[in-house]
């Protein structure tokens, strides 16, 4: 049982204790207090470390165990989606309209009585967008309205997803497969999804131990870093490039293990 570290809201470069000394219950509590300069948060998420917290509460730092994955390019794309994907439905873009995502994954939903995106943590992130770090997915129907999208921040050959929303069937979906083709064909190793749920496990999202991800983060961190705005490049073809790792032998859970 480790005690729960104290931040120092007056310092940013205070060091985070190690991620391995989060709280078993509730499962990665790691740190209280603290700031949301973006001199802190890249300093967590280097360590494998992301604010969440809601109203009214302190700002809370988490590096759970275990922690939920994707390999870029092992994303699982349906029939379903591919059909979507092909057909022209969506338009996707990349860093096109950051604070119209984070404002509609801030937006309430009814299977939530909540959100976690308060204000504060809106704009720390916009201020990771306009210095290149912060990234945002946007899909939009036919008609120009932006139904779908999702935002994370990128260090180095690693991506660290925090949240999506979907005004559209498949429209979140679409985000991840865009991205993740596309974070495949820049060479990242990582796309961190933080906590594990039933849609994204359906992707092809697995469960690894904290000590894994942190391994394979630090291997992520050394690639080379791409600062924004990010753009698609025009050949992608994330269909194609997903249904190629999909008939290789080696499934992600063989790749990364438990």
């Amino acid at each position: 049982m480790y005690r729960l570290y104290w931040l120092d809201e007056h310092n940013p470069r205070s060091p985070f204790p190690p991620a391995e000394q989060a709280m078993d219950e509730p499962n990665g509590l790691l740190a209280v207090g603290g700031d949301l300069s973006p001199v802190r948060l890249e300093q967590a998420y280097r360590r494998g470390i992301f604010p969440w917290y809601g109203p009214g509460q302190p700002i809370l730092w988490w590096s759970p165990d275990p922690r939920c994955i994707f390999r870029p390019g092992w994303l699982h794309v349906s029939r379903r989606l591919a059909r979507r994907l092909r057909t022209g439905a969506f338009r996707m873009s990349l860093d096109t309209d950051f604070t119209g995502v984070i404002s509609a994954c801030a937006a309430p939903r009814e299977d939530q009585a909540g959100t976690w995106i308060v204000p504060e943590m809106m704009h720390a992130y916009e201020a990771l967008f306009e210095l290149g770090i912060a990234h945002s997915v946007e899909c939009w129907d036919r008609d120009g309205e932006l139904v779908g999208g999702l935002y994370g921040v990128a260090l180095s050959g690693a991506f660290f997803g925090e949240s999506m929303f979907s005004r559209r069937s498949d429209a979140s979906k679409a985000c991840m497969a865009w991205l993740s083709a596309q974070l495949h064909r820049w060479g990242f190793a990582l796309f961190d999804c933080q906590v594990s749920s039933p849609h994204l496990r359906r992707m092809g999202a697995v469960d690894v131990s904290r000590s894994r991800f942190l391994a394979q983060l630090q291997q992520a961190l050394v690639l080379p870093h791409r600062r924004g705005p990010w753009r698609f490049d025009r050949d992608l073809d994330p269909v194609a490039i997903h249904r190629q790792h999909q008939t290789r032998t080696a499934a992600p859970e063989v790749l990364y293990g438990s």
